[in-house]
């Protein structure tokens, strides 16, 4: 199986250049941080802050299953805009971390998934197609939402590439 590590960091990368634009915007506009680390789209789905460290752990997990590496716990007490960019950050150096050849043969090894429903397949390639992947791209854009949603000037290109 091809490590999926550098699409995760690519993904991670551009959700840190989305947070350091929306930081700038609040003080630019004089907007107190915690409107839009606190904002959701709807009551009952996660704030930012919980969508970006959740990002994070889809990342970290995704990575560590398919690669039988112990991943690296988070206290989840993340406040500011600094933090979460430190969350970015320590999600990005534990992937690095992760040597290719992690991966051999990780598209076949069974994997035991939590949250998957039963009868799921458990395999290594279809957890990453199926699970993995989408999940960490679901927050990923839940966030960019968010942001989108509070006026934040984002377009296509932030979600895309990091600047």
């Amino acid at each position: 199986m091809r490590s999926p590590v550098p699409d995760l960091i690519h993904g991670l990368r551009c959700l840190s250049s989305i947070l350091s634009k929306v930081e700038s915007h609040c003080a630019n506009r004089k907007i107190d941080p915690d409107a839009l680390l606190k904002s959701r789209l709807y009551p009952d789905m996660f704030h930012l802050t919980r969508n970006v460290t959740t990002a994070c752990d889809s990342a970290k997990l995704t990575a560590a299953r398919l690669s039988q590496t112990d991943p690296p716990r988070y206290e989840d007490n993340e406040v500011s805009f600094a933090e979460l960019q430190g969350r970015i950050a320590n999600t990005i150096a534990f992937l690095e971390a992760i040597p290719d050849a992690a991966f051999a043969a990780a598209e076949t090894r069974e994997l035991a998934v939590p949250l998957a429903p039963e009868g799921t397949a458990r395999d290594g390639q279809t957890y990453l197609t199926r699970f993995g992947l989408p999940n960490f791209y679901f927050h990923l854009a839940t966030a960019y939402n968010i942001l989108r949603h509070n006026g934040v000037p984002l377009g296509k290109r932030d979600f895309l590439w990091a600047s």
